[in-house]
């Protein structure tokens, strides 16, 4: 119980950012002295930063949390930023679908109105939902699974990216900071991204606006110039700037407004 609740504290805290300790205790149905005493394990570990009445995640932390946690956060945002990235998909063509949730969103897309076509990946979960569906040659990237990302990484993996030219690249991110640094939690997802940007010819980011401002350990390389970012209206102005001045296309996806259980109802 107490391993979920740090889990379910740290979603909060990636998800909110800045919380106090009563929006946490309220969050996970715990006690105020509970949290206080989860928040002075987890700042000893070097997760999060504690201050008088409240918590963040540390400061450049490397934290990763599990997929499926991280596939519900900013759930209405990355399927935003999923339409908009399916839109650009070329029939005929191959695309290769990292294994981010975000770009799982993408795949969940092609499961319903599937676009003819090679599709390589790296990512489990991908491969799973897409798996039977008409119309889609399906190439699943070998090596060493990752779990925390449910991910195939390695010297075989990269070795058979090197055996192929991709039309488009859909790639998630963990971070980008202000220079357009891209950035993993790993040395091996962060090493294999970076072939794959090598490997394409159109590139397509895909990132919420809690990726931008942050950095993790592991360098994948700049944005490269003439990429696409999709992001969404919750991206910042000055950002949106930044991303121009990268040299790359930018679109902004409109995240639909969640309906409320009467207009949920009607439709």
């Amino acid at each position: 119980m107490k391993s979920s609740r740090l889990d379910a504290i740290l979603a909060h805290l990636y998800a909110h950012g800045t919380t106090s300790i009563g929006e946490l205790a309220q969050a996970t149905n715990a006690s105020i002295a509970t949290i206080r005493r989860d928040l002075a394990q987890l700042e000893e570990d070097g997760t999060i930063d504690r201050f008088h009445g409240g918590a963040r995640l540390a400061q450049g932390s490397s934290i990763e949390l599990g997929f499926d946690m991280r596939e519900s956060q900013d759930i209405a945002e990355k399927r935003a930023i999923a339409q908009a990235a399916y839109a650009l998909i070329e029939p005929h063509g191959s695309v290769f679908l990292d294994a981010g949730t975000t770009v799982m969103q993408v795949a969940s897309l092609m499961r319903l109105e599937p676009v003819p076509g090679l599709v390589f990946t790296n990512g489990l979960r991908v491969a799973q939902e897409l798996f039977n569906v008409a119309r889609l040659r399906v190439n699943l990237i070998g090596g060493t699974l990752r779990n925390e990302n449910a991910s195939f990484v390695g010297p075989l993996a990269e070795q058979m990216l090197r055996s192929i030219w991709l039309d488009t690249l859909m790639l998630g991110v963990g971070a980008i900071d202000e220079a357009g640094m891209i950035y993993s939690v790993d040395s091996s997802e962060a090493q294999l991204n970076a072939l794959m940007i090598e490997r394409s010819s159109r590139r397509l980011i895909l990132a919420t606006a809690a990726k931008f401002g942050r950095r993790a350990t592991f360098a994948v390389g700049h944005v490269p110039r003439g990429a696409t970012i999709v992001g969404s209206s919750a991206l910042a102005p000055e950002w949106q700037e930044r991303a121009r001045d990268w040299g790359c296309e930018l679109i902004i996806a409109e995240p639909a407004p969640a309906l409320t259980l009467a207009e949920g109802a009607r439709k």
